[in-house]
C-alpha cells in the first residue's frame, strides 16, 4: 500500500494513533454538525487550516500540503458545491460544501501524521470488542486505512503526473493529465488488490 506518512516530530506526529483517530473524528463529527449558515464556511475551513498549520509539520509545510490536499478534493467542491446549489440555495450550498471539504481535510491528516501500519494496529485493536457481533476487525481496519489513504494517494499521483509533463515541456492542464491519470490510478487499483490478495482478503 502507498504510504502518504510524512515523517516528522510534531505533536500529532506524538500522538498515538488510537487518541488521534478519536479526537480527529470528534472534529469532524463536530464541524459536520455546524448550522447551515454563511459563518460556518470560515470556521469549518479555519479550524481545518488550523490544524495543519498547526500540527508540527512547519507552518509553511502546513500550508503547501493543505494546498495540495484541498485541490485533490477541487471535484468533490464542485460537484458537492453545485448539487447543493440547485437544491438548496447558496447559503446552505457554500456552508454544505464547507463541511464536506474541512471533514476530508481533518481526515486527510490521519495517514500524513501516522504509519499505516499503526492506523491499522489501533483500528484493529478498538474494533476488537465487535468481534463477538461478527465484526471483523482486521477485514474494517484495513478497508477504513484504505478510505483515509485515498484522497493523498490521488493526490500524490496527480502531482507526480504533472511534474512529469512539466520535466518533458509540456504544460499541465487536465486534457493532457486526464489519460494518464486514469493509467496509473487502475495500475495503483491493481497493486492494491494484489496486496490485500495476499493478505488473504477478496
Amino acid at each position: 500500500m502507498l504510504s502518504m506518512y510524512r515523517p516528522g516530530g510534531g505533536w500529532m506526529h506524538r500522538m498515538p494513533a488510537g487518541p488521534k483517530l478519536a479526537c480527529l473524528a470528534l472534529v469532524a463529527l463536530v464541524l459536520a454538525a455546524l448550522p447551515s449558515t454563511w459563518a460556518t464556511a470560515p470556521v469549518a475551513v479555519g479550524a481545518s487550516a488550523a490544524l495543519y498549520v498547526g500540527c508540527g509539520m512547519g507552518v509553511l509545510a502546513g500550508v503547501r500540503v493543505l494546498g495540495c490536499q484541498a485541490w485533490a478534493l477541487r471535484w468533490v467542491i464542485v460537484v458537492t458545491a453545485v448539487g447543493q446549489l440547485l437544491f438548496l440555495g447558496p447559503e446552505a450550498a457554500v456552508a454544505n460544501t464547507a463541511r464536506v471539504v474541512a471533514a476530508l481535510l481533518v481526515a486527510g491528516l490521519v495517514p500524513l501524521t501516522t504509519p499505516v501500519a499503526a492506523t491499522l494496529d489501533a483500528l484493529e485493536h478498538g474494533l476488537r470488542p465487535l468481534r463477538p457481533v461478527g465484526v471483523d476487525a482486521a477485514r474494517v481496519a484495513l478497508l477504513v486505512t484504505i478510505a483515509l489513504t485515498t484522497i493523498p494517494v490521488l493526490s500524490k499521483l496527480a502531482g507526480d503526473i504533472r511534474d512529469a509533463q512539466r520535466a518533458r515541456g509540456l504544460r499541465p492542464s487536465l486534457a493532457r493529465g486526464a489519460l494518464p491519470f486514469l493509467v496509473v490510478t487502475l495500475r495503483h487499483a491493481d497493486d492494491l488488490g494484489d496486496a490485500l490478495a495476499a493478505r488473504g482478503i477478496r
